[in-house]
């Protein structure tokens, strides 16, 4: 009877999500030609962007309390089930060769772990538990930040994983497709992209899953940068890790300082493969040494090593 009951209880809930509402632009969807079914999910797709503008000011809340994390020795997790899981992990595996961070400084939880990623486990999502035993396998702590990924407010997952980091008075962060208004999970910050009903009802990989990866582009991309980890707009902290990095770090360090390829080749290796390093041997014509020790006093800021040594560069 409790799981009759219990059925019930969420056959309702899920009837009055706004992410699994029916949209009337796209009711004969079936019936379109291709191109007339492109034409209808771009449509659909162009109500992202302004959704997710209206919620800048909650993202840069979200900015400031992963900065402060970082620069006090804390982590940034994702936690998501399905899509919002997927889209978790992707961002934080991205960051390393990026900005050359440490792999451990952004992880990405999934529910039903890395089978998930490849396969659907949705089953995992309403485990409640079992995103705080994929915490505590992590050591997850007070330093620590847990942003949980969801597009319908509602999974299990991630509802108990913050609950428990909320416990052990970690900040957190939650992502939702859902109206601020109908949220009834307490986080730090709550960014609420309404993107409204898919093109497809209830296929939240579409303008749900695209929202909360600008979302998240804009999370760790803006931290990093306020780390130092952009000089300009450019990538200074990226890791040599292929053939194609390793040439864009020698398109950074010419372009910066405007030596010829073989020189910034040179540099590079000298610099131990380290293109702020690099940029600072160059432009302050000082040795490696020197080059590191003046951007540790600047705690790696690029601009601020470069005034230290009195080089103004615009």
């Amino acid at each position: 009877m409790s799981n009759h009951s219990d059925s019930q209880k969420l056959f309702e809930e899920l009837k009055n999500l706004i992410t699994e509402q029916r949209n009337p632009e796209t009711e004969r969807i079936d019936t379109a030609s291709t191109g007339e079914i492109l034409k209808l999910i771009s449509k659909e797709d162009s109500r992202i962007h302004s959704a997710v503008k209206e919620e800048l000011w909650a993202i840069e809340e979200g900015v400031n309390i992963i900065v402060d994390a970082f620069e006090n020795g804390g982590r940034l997790f994702y936690i998501g089930a399905g899509t919002s899981g997927r889209l978790g992990v992707l961002d934080a595996s991205e960051c390393p060769p990026t900005f050359g961070s440490d792999p451990e400084m952004v992880q990405g939880i999934i529910a039903g772990g890395y089978d998930a990623l490849i396969r659907a486990q949705e089953g995992a999502e309403d485990d409640e538990d079992g995103g705080i035993n994929d915490l505590l396998a992590r050591n997850f702590c007070k330093l620590d930040v847990l942003c949980g990924l969801t597009a319908s407010k509602r999974t299990p997952y991630v509802i108990g994983a913050l609950e428990y980091a909320r416990s052990l008075g970690a900040k957190t962060i939650y992502i939702t497709c859902t109206p601020r208004s109908e949220l009834k999970v307490k986080a730090d910050v709550a960014i609420c992209p309404v993107v409204g009903p898919e093109a497809i009802m209830g296929s939240t990989r579409m303008k749900a899953g695209t929202a909360q990866k600008m979302v998240l582009n804009m999370l760790t991309t803006s931290s990093f940068i306020r780390l130092g980890k952009v000089y300009k707009n450019m990538m200074i902290d990226l890791q040599m890790t292929s053939r194609k990095l390793v040439e864009r770090s020698k398109r950074v360090v010419m372009m910066v300082t405007g030596v010829d390829y073989k020189t910034a080749e040179k540099i590079l290796h000298e610099a131990k493969g380290h293109v702020k390093t690099a940029i600072i041997m160059i432009l302050g014509n000082v040795s490696f040494e020197t080059s590191v020790r003046e951007l540790s006093k600047a705690d790696g800021f690029v601009r601020i090593a470069l005034q230290n040594l009195g080089i103004r560069k615009e």
